[in-house]
């Protein structure tokens, strides 16, 4: 390769490279796997190792992918939060362990499965976790400390605990976790997160902490990055030491030759669909931290610790048929049921065909020979067609809703194609779901089991046959007890004073989600005026988009619609906002930042009471704060508040002032 060519090929291997960093790191939103971005990794180091005078500063071969957001505060790493070097094939590892020996004599190597979740430092002081940080840029990340404490594994307080402690280690979720967060996000026809890496990065990245509580979030711990108070030798002491701590580590061996290394890596490979969590490598490290420090690092490498990458795994299978599900708002999705092929330790028979124009866009006939994926160890995908079957043919997506025969529909600009019956039988059950839900009415007791229970036995047909359900139907209930029938009937007189946007939400309106439902109730402030607000009027709403608007007239436009609303303003469901001592109130013009576990409340109801008297939160500590309401084990905000002489309050205190 010539310099010319070599150069073009390389500032062009940069834009690729940092534009996918960005949606991996940041975005938590990628568009092409690890492996096709370590291939470019790799190439690119090829380049610039042949051509020096082509490393820029800013080159991704030198430099962290991600880097600090704005929504979180900035903490500065003391110690580097490195990355490690890639390696696709054993020679690679074996070159490793050729590169160690020449500086070192006979090296020992711990080797561990590598963890595919997000990198993030934990603090503790005295035994007590005080900050928690994201990886960012290596140098910077940012305060994750709340959303980290609500990792049940990980402990808050540390017996027999050092002075100073400082771990790394890697969040992640579990499979079971994973297809749970995505089954209820299908329910509610959202967007899925694409593997469980990106749902542990977006997760670790809520501002609201009870959402990431939701998600099951897990974590091991891999290395110490700072001890004080104890002195350690070696990498396999350390592990062992963390774990006598009962703090979560993955599990590891030790060897002393490469071959052996060899072989574990390919053991831990051969079982990667036993584990409970998804791998996307494994790790060799030097054992003896003395070693370590004779090696040293590159400017973004340790040179004592290598990951060997596996592959994605594809197979190759044939399409036998294609299903339609209909979905809570009428969604039709195509989904392709194939002969069973084994895939990342598990079989697979079945993976969503997206809509009509992945059919059309990859030219998939029923028939066809199809190579698949398991994208991220979970979710199957079809990549393409790799031959057309000798008698296959296209597939036609139907004009009929599968379930109730009533015409489809597919909007201008759109993908999805609706069924246009709003009593469509298969949509019923997941609108309930959603209906019910906790972010929607949070009727407790109403579970996809107990609504089935209720739909099979044809006592519910809409949302508002739910208020009219009496003691004695519950009791009929198989396994339904006087107590449980009870509370049911309470939740759901409970859920009548609910505030109207929840009530918005639960209706499921296409492309309206919970924080869409809050901004169209604070522009409108009765159903009515929802009902009645044009297009124009609705989009004018900061926030609010042209599909967004029409989605809502469309939606309210339906006699069918109506005639649901005008059904439960006659049940007593709340139809007008809530009235509360918003001006004028005790906190008028004060703002709030909450830290910590408080005693008796959550900090989604704290929160809810600032605002209905008159005050406001934020996420961070400034001058301009006016308290921070602290609980149990409050972290840097605390820390920075005492320094900014931010006055401090507890519950007892705040609820004293509410009184």
């Amino acid at each position: 390769m010539l310099l010319n060519e070599a150069k073009k090929r390389a500032e062009q291997l940069r834009d690729e490279l940092k534009y996918h960093s960005d949606l991996y790191y940041n975005q938590d939103n990628p568009e092409i796997d690890d492996f096709s971005y370590d291939k470019m990794m790799r190439e690119l180091e090829d380049i610039e190792a042949q051509f020096p005078e082509l490393i820029t500063p800013d080159s991704p071969t030198v430099k962290v992918g991600g880097q600090a957001g704005e929504k979180f505060s900035p903490v500065t790493h003391t110690v580097q939060m490195a990355s490690l070097h890639d390696s696709f094939s054993f020679d690679e590892i074996r070159d490793f362990d050729r590169k160690v020996r020449e500086v070192t004599k006979n090296p020992k190597y711990v080797v561990e499965p590598k963890i595919d979740g997000l990198s993030v430092s934990v603090e503790y002081v005295n035994g007590v976790l005080s900050r928690a940080s994201t990886r960012g840029d290596g140098i910077t990340g940012e305060d994750v400390t709340d959303n980290i404490l609500t990792i049940k594994s990980l402990p808050h307080r540390l017996e027999n605990a050092p002075r100073y402690l400082e771990l790394r280690g890697e969040v992640y979720m579990s499979f079971e976790s994973f297809s749970q967060l995505t089954k209820r996000q299908e329910e509610k026809e959202e967007k899925t997160f694409k593997n469980p890496r990106n749902a542990a990065a977006g997760s670790l990245r809520q501002k609201d902490s009870s959402i990431t509580a939701q998600r099951n979030l897990d974590i091991f711990i891999f290395n110490i990055q700072q001890i004080e108070g104890k002195d350690l030798n070696s990498h396999e002491q350390s592990l062992d030491y963390i774990k006598s701590l009962k703090i979560p580590v993955a599990f590891y061996k030790s060897f002393d030759n490469i071959e052996d290394v060899i072989a574990e890596i390919n053991k831990i490979g051969d079982n990667r669909g036993s584990y409970s969590f998804a791998i996307d490598g494994a790790v060799v490290k030097v054992d003896d931290f003395d070693m370590r420090e004779i090696l040293g690092s590159t400017a973004k490498f340790p040179r004592w610790a290598e990951a060997y990458k596996y592959p994605p795994e594809e197979k190759e299978t044939t399409l036998l048929s294609v299903e339609i599900n209909v979905g809570r708002t009428g969604v039709l999705t195509p989904v392709g049921i194939f002969e069973p092929v084994l895939l990342a330790g598990t079989t697979v028979s079945r993976a969503t065909l997206h809509n009509i124009d992945f059919i059309t866009e990859k030219e998939i006939c029923v028939g066809d020979r199809v190579l698949i994926r398991k994208a991220g160890e979970i979710i199957p995908e079809v990549l393409s067609v790799t031959k057309h079957g000798e008698n296959s043919k296209p597939f036609e997506f139907p004009k009929l809703c599968p379930s109730c025969s009533s015409p489809v529909t597919r909007a201008e600009g759109e993908a999805a194609v609706r069924c246009t019956n709003t009593d469509c039988p298969a949509q019923l059950m997941r609108h309930l779901i959603h209906f019910v839900s906790r972010d929607a009415m949070d009727i407790d007791g109403l579970g996809p089991a107990v609504l089935e229970q209720l739909t099979d036995a044809e006592m519910i047909k809409s949302p508002a046959d739910l208020y009219r359900l009496k003691f004695e139907d519950i009791l009929l209930l198989d396994k339904k007890k006087e107590k449980s029938a009870e509370n049911l009937i309470n939740a759901l007189e409970k859920s009548k004073d609910n505030e109207l946007y929840r009530l918005i939400y639960a209706l499921g309106i296409p492309h309206i989600g919970l924080k869409a439902a809050q901004l169209l109730c604070g522009k409108f402030p009765t159903i009515d005026d929802v009902m009645n607000a044009s297009t124009d009027e609705i989009n004018s709403i900061d926030g609010f988009g042209d599909i967004m608007a029409q989605s809502v007239e469309q939606y309210f436009s339906l006699e069918s619609t109506r005639s649901l609303i005008d059904e439960l303003k006659a049940l007593g469901l709340k139809m007008t906002p809530a009235e509360v001592n918003k001006e004028g109130g005790v906190f008028e013009g004060k703002t709030f930042v909450l830290t910590g576990k408080l005693p008796t409340m959550s900090r989604k109801e704290a929160s809810k009471l600032i605002e209905d008297n008159g005050g406001k939160t934020s996420s961070s500590v400034s001058k301009k704060t006016d308290f921070v309401l602290a609980g149990e084990s409050a972290g840097s905000k605390l820390t920075k508040a005492q320094d900014l002489g931010v006055t401090i309050i507890s519950e007892e205190e705040f609820l004293a002032l509410i009184k």
